[in-house]
């Protein structure tokens, strides 16, 4: 049931995303926000159904992760839409989100049983605090991308590209604590499992650089502003370390989270 949900909600996010990029009025940009309102629906319905079909909480595996990622990138970039009235991030938005609920979609697996090192309740812990941070990160390079095309491509009216430039800053603000979090409750849940508190395992080494990437942005931003192309560079490139820590090490480093893919 899962899978059909997430194929579901996989083509509803392409119907937001058409409804965006083809609308020039604004009942046609409502119509694609509700379109991804259902979209994030189906997403978190995927995920209940999974979690009862498993019997614990989901994300041991990509794909049970990614629905819950990809489900809170949905909702987010809802509210964003509502509350902020920024249209023209939501293109770029949601081909985000149709890409990673693609790979999510392609990643499927049967539910399985859980290994000794995550009969914990860290697991909920961790994996909750490291899919709020990953998806408010994400919506943050939507749009730190939205603020260096208008200021590097295109003539944009000043006022939407600051817009974008403190959208980009609250958003990683509201992330820095979850990114925390998830070395600390990692660390705490590795010491529990394998008795150590840190092993340099690839996923354990990524976070840390991921954390230090959205460090220095913060470093960036004191110095100079978060309404500069260089400090919204430096947040693009801290979700592409995100990314990678996600996806990447996953398949090119395996290491001792390799029971997570």
């Amino acid at each position: 049931m899962d899978k059909y949900l997430t194929i579901s909600a996989l083509g509803l996010y392409l119907l937001a995303f058409f409804g965006y990029v083809f609308s020039r009025k604004k009942p046609d940009v409502i119509f694609g926000r509700y379109l991804l309102l259902a979209g994030c629906l189906a997403n978190f319905a995927a995920v209940a159904a999974r979690a009862a079909v498993a019997a614990h909480w989901p994300g041991i595996s990509l794909y049970e992760f990614g629905l819950l990622f990809n489900g809170l990138l949905a909702g987010i970039l809802f509210v964003i839409d509502w509350r902020c009235r920024m249209p023209a991030v939501m293109p770029v938005a949601l081909a985000l989100l149709l890409v990673m609920t693609a790979v999510t979609a392609a990643s499927f697996s049967l539910p399985r049983q859980l290994m000794p090192a995550l009969k914990s309740w860290w697991l909920a812990v961790h994996i909750s605090v490291a899919v709020l941070a990953y998806g408010l990160l994400a919506a943050s390079f939507c749009t730190a991308v939205l603020y260096l095309w208008q200021t590097k491509i295109t003539a944009s009216n000043p006022d939407d590209t600051s817009k974008a430039a403190w959208l980009t800053d609250r958003l990683i603000v509201l992330a820095m604590p979850f990114l925390t979090l998830v070395i600390v409750t990692g660390a705490v849940w590795a010491e529990y499992a394998w008795g150590s508190y840190w092993r340099w395992d690839p996923k354990e080494t990524w976070s840390l650089i991921t954390w230090l990437i959205y460090s220095a942005y913060f470093h960036f931003r004191l110095e100079r502003g978060y309404d500069n192309p260089f400090v919204m560079s430096v947040a693009s490139i801290g979700f592409i370390a995100v990314i990678f820590t996600y996806l990447g090490v996953s398949f090119l480093l395996p290491g001792l989270h390799s029971y997570l893919g």
